[in-house]
């Protein structure tokens, strides 16, 4: 808590110390030109401190943020006519005036430069692999990116005319377009890594995750990321938590998942879209051929069984011990079987909706593929079967099955340039194949190839089979209240209906019980290069501000970048570094704004002085500075009841 406390306060004087440097920029400039500086204020409000030096009257101001040089001849609410006070800012000639005021902008434009070369020099920072990988990590099946062939694995290289940096642009470019936008990137063969560029115009639509409707994506939920279980940071043992079910499959320190039950997985969004979207990994023999596919799990009170279908499963029941079972509640393939497990044909569903989510039109991908008439099933998610009873008797427990990647190169650091690359080489995906190929068919003894190896199957739990202190447990409580509470204030029925929908099937959620990490990598572009990056989201963010394709509840007012300052120093050092860096920047091109009560708004007073030959009267510039004063405080007003709104939500969930 008090470490806590401390680092609130560091980045307070932090941003205390960039508008600092900013007016020291116009105090310096202003007494160079020959100004008369009165007052140099540390701070704002009633000054605890104060000292006169060099005919400047110093202080320090209660309320540590921010401070002001307060010129001759600056107030504006003054009888006197400003311009009549000689060595006053108002009487110096208009490019005088110029140069104080670009002054501060300027020195915080420069100290940015100054922190983005000391990063440089530092050697860059370590940012997770899924903060800069172009790669997809999980795409929403429905969405017309996933209806045009692109998968997880796939790239994205660019959203409309803007090169793709970070893993912010899923969400900042569409929620930006607010319409059909321009999707660039390359599908990816993960065989022999070739990569195919497409283009595609799509639609933007709500954010599924989100309950904000003016959160917009065009269906890439998650960048891709290492799924890793390891030590923690710090090198201390990161234990699995009790009664995990990975207890006994033989993981490692170091191991990464790639795939599970027939899946390549590329995110962690992923691999709980696996682990929960009731389908089993089924070992079928296809004439000569032996594939892999994933086939829907469901209940037979979801099914259209005719008299004879029926009496067959009752048999199976019978024959699997099954009796204590409710029958309609029976897990089940909706296909017609033969006693020994080949299938005859599809079964009805009651409900349209139920056959067409679990035969879609569209598969994302090979394994989704339903299975065909003729098709014998020889093994449900590795335990191999003979008889259609014993495919009955498996499909009431999900098992999962999970190869993972062993290799000392995942301890290696890549730069961020490299990261992609390595990413797709790290294993042979013939050692895949050749893995995933014997699943199933009773071979003994542990798989491996290569660098992979095929971990012991496991049972999922669910999320309230996992032992929680009481203090968890009341933490969870609180949690589901407080969501559903934000769940009663959506307007929209059906997002309503789908948001409760998921709220109630948490508690049903398999888990595997690993706590898992993302690879590290190292992000070091030259000073110039992460200032052009820098300078291009604000130029973006201004732009789409003003278009009005952002919503200002989005932007973070003081107390917000507090939070982000503290958050960020509580990272690391050079986390908090680079935020300063980034903020001082933001500083300064804000300040640049023509807008009457910033600095830039002045200078273009004394550009239009300095054309026209004719002074502003002062009671005119009041006229132009009041109003924007007032707009500008009611901005931040709002910009810090949406702050205080976030922190305080996060607070209590």
């Amino acid at each position: 808590m008090i470490i806590s406390f401390l680092y609130i306060i560091l980045a307070i004087l932090g941003l205390s110390f960039l508008i600092f440097i900013h007016e020291l920029g116009h105090y310096f400039m202003a007494r160079r030109v020959g100004m008369r500086v009165e007052t140099f204020s540390i701070g704002f409000g009633k000054p605890i401190y104060t000292w006169v030096h060099d005919g400047v009257k110093w202080q320090i101001g209660w309320l540590l943020f921010g401070g002001y040089v307060k010129i001759a001849g600056m107030d504006t609410t003054d009888e006197r006519d400003p311009y009549e006070v000689k060595d006053g800012f108002f009487g110096q000639k208009p490019l005088d005036r110029i140069k104080v005021l670009f002054m501060g902008p300027l020195v915080n434009i420069v100290f940015a430069i100054i922190v983005f070369a000391l990063l440089w020099l530092m050697g860059g920072r370590d940012k997770n692999f899924s903060e800069y990988t172009h790669k997809i990590g999980w795409i929403d099946p429905n969405s017309e990116l996933a209806l045009k062939g692109v998968k997880p694995g796939d790239e994205i290289t660019a959203y409309g005319s803007q090169v793709f940096q970070t893993a912010k642009d899923h969400l900042y470019a569409p929620t930006i377009a607010q319409g059909n936008i321009e999707v660039k990137g390359n599908k990816v063969d993960l065989l022999s890594k070739q990569k195919t560029p497409f283009s595609y115009v799509v639609k933007t639509y709500s954010h599924p995750s989100s309950l904000d409707k003016d959160l917009q994506t065009v269906g890439v939920l998650q960048p891709a990321s290492y799924i890793l279980y390891d030590r923690l940071p710090n090198g201390q043992d990161n234990p699995l938590p009790e009664g995990s079910p990975m207890q006994d499959s033989g993981i490692q320190y170091g191991d990464r998942i790639v795939w599970m039950n027939g899946e390549t997985i590329y995110s962690t969004l992923q691999l709980n879209h696996v682990l929960n979207d009731s389908k089993a990994l089924a070992t079928v023999q296809r004439g000569k051929d032996v594939i892999l596919r994933r086939v829907p799990r469901v209940k037979v009170e979801e099914l259209k069984l005719d008299s004879e279908v029926k009496e067959e499963l009752v048999d199976w029941q019978f024959e699997a011990h099954l009796n204590g079972v409710k029958f309609t509640s029976l897990y089940t393939f909706p296909y017609n079987m033969n006693n020994e497990g080949v299938i005859e044909g599809r079964v009805k569903f009651i409900d349209q909706e139920s056959e067409n989510e679990a035969f879609p039109n569209h598969a994302l991908s090979n394994v989704e593929i339903p299975l065909e008439s003729g098709d014998k099933i020889l093994a449900i998610d590795g335990i191999p079967v003979k008889r259609s009873f014993e495919i009955l008797q498996n499909l009431q427990q999900p098992h999962v099955n999970i190869v993972v990647e062993r290799d000392p190169k995942l301890s290696q650091i890549d730069t961020w340039q490299k990261a992609d690359d390595d990413f797709d080489a790290q294993y042979d995906a013939r050692d895949l194949e050749n893995i995933t190929s014997q699943i199933g068919l009773a071979k003994k003894g542990n798989i491996s190839s290569g660098n992979l190896y095929f971990l012991n199957p496991i049972s999922p739990k669910t999320r309230t089979e996992f032992k929680l202190s009481p203090e968890s447990q009341q933490m969870l409580v609180s949690q589901l209240k407080e969501q559903k509470r934000e769940i009663e204030k959506i307007e929209d029925p059906a997002k309503k209906a789908h948001a409760l929908t998921q709220i109630e099937s948490r508690d049903r959620q398999l888990l595997i019980g690993l706590p898992l990490q993302d690879q590290k990598v190292l992000y070091n572009p030259g000073p110039f290069t992460l200032f052009g990056k820098v300078f291009e989201e604000i130029w973006n963010t201004l732009s789409a501000l003003l278009t009005g394709s952002l919503n200002p509840k989005w932007m973070s007012g003081p107390v917000g970048i507090v939070q982000a300052a503290y958050d960020y120093s509580m990272v690391s050092m050079k986390e908090g570094l680079f935020l300063l860096g980034m903020i001082s920047l933001n500083l300064g091109i804000l300040n640049l704004l023509p807008l009457p009560v910033l600095d830039g708004g002045t200078i273009c007073f004394c550009i239009y002085e300095m054309i026209t030959g004719q002074r502003l009267k002062s009671k005119t510039l009041e006229k132009l500075i009041l109003p924007f004063a007032f707009i500008l405080i009611c901005f931040f007003i709002f910009l810090t009841y949406n702050d205080l709104a976030r922190i305080l939500k996060g607070f209590f969930q």
